[in-house]
């Protein structure tokens, strides 16, 4: 961008992925509601014990249940958690692209496997930052159900959750799941910048010939696929261990110790496709809201006069 100084390009950059995340997040919040919900179906020892239900009729008994408002639970914390996790993953990523192409001979890029290192970290630094928001969001989405099972919900809004989980855990508490959740955001950027970064070179260099919208959209398309199958087996498991509250209702000790006790406990008790649980409403979500994140992103850039990602 002309006449721009480092920290005011950053800026900018902060601030149309922020805006472009929050576009992305709320047109595919149902959809990750509906995710939430089918990833907690079949705990042992949880309040989530119905019948097992499909990603359709998941959604419709949402609807049914709690209203259309109820696919709208946990938004807030969720826009928040984007805010700072997708903005400082993206601008990470282009940061340390740069960098690491400045080490390399004129006209040479970083290598796939270095741009997925790359995504990786950048995944890692953005989520720790943002875990406390989407441990609100994940408890949020999941209380809907407690009104049908005959118990109070857990929280009336987002500072309540937060109060509450800081009064019981302690501050630390609000970074519960932290472990999981970097290790699938390290999964889920490793596939979907490197994914993203890499086919559209391939799509503008030997199939459209152009940086347009259309590489924007087949480049985004791939990077969810990509991304989804990658990061479904650490979702589970985040989402299983962030949603747990800090003991059970008689006392007992957690459901889950930590990450790896989940995934044993979780494939011996149900096999090992339950870690794949929910991972076509995750790509049906993943999908879209890449290709109206980078479509949005993509094009703010160039009104701003920046160079494409």
């Amino acid at each position: 961008m002309v006449g721009q100084t480092q920290k005011e390009h950053l800026g900018v950059c902060l601030a149309l992925s922020s805006v472009s995340a929050v576009i992305a997040e709320s047109a595919t919040f149902p959809i990750d509601i509906t995710k939430t919900r089918l990833q907690l179906q079949g705990e042992k020892g949880g309040l989530h014990t119905t019948a097992k239900k499909g990603a359709i009729k998941t959604g419709l008994s949402i609807i049914h249940e709690e209203g259309y408002k109820g696919l709208y639970k946990g938004l807030s914390p969720a826009l928040l958690r984007h805010v700072f996790y997708t903005s400082t993953r993206i601008v990470t990523y282009e940061q340390l692209r740069i960098a690491s192409n400045k080490h390399l001979e004129s006209g040479q890029s970083a290598s796939v496997l270095q741009q997925a290192l790359l995504g990786g970290i950048s995944g890692i630094i953005g989520q720790v930052l943002a875990s406390p928001a989407d441990l609100v969001k994940v408890r949020m989405q999941s209380d809907g159900r407690l009104v049908k099972l005959g118990f109070t919900p857990r929280y009336t809004g987002v500072w309540d959750a937060v109060c509450k989980i800081v009064k019981e855990d302690g501050i630390l508490g609000l970074w519960r799941g932290v472990g999981p959740n970097a290790q699938r955001a390290f999964l889920v950027n490793m596939g979907e910048l490197s994914c993203y970064d890499q086919s559209k070179k391939f799509i503008v260099h030997n199939v459209i010939n152009e940086d347009n919208i259309y590489a924007h959209v087949l480049a985004s398309m791939m990077s969810g696929l990509c991304a989804t199958a990658l990061s479904c087996p650490a979702d589970v498991i985040k989402t299983r261990i962030m949603n747990q509250a800090p003991q059970t209702n008689d006392g007992k000790p957690l459901v889950y110790k930590n990450s790896i006790h989940c995934l044993m406990k979780t494939v011996r008790t149900e096999g090992v496709m339950a870690l794949w649980k929910g991972f076509f409403p995750t790509w049906a979500r993943l999908g879209p809201w890449q290709l109206i994140f980078w479509v949005s992103y993509e094009q703010l850039r160039q009104v701003a006069g920046i160079v494409p990602f």
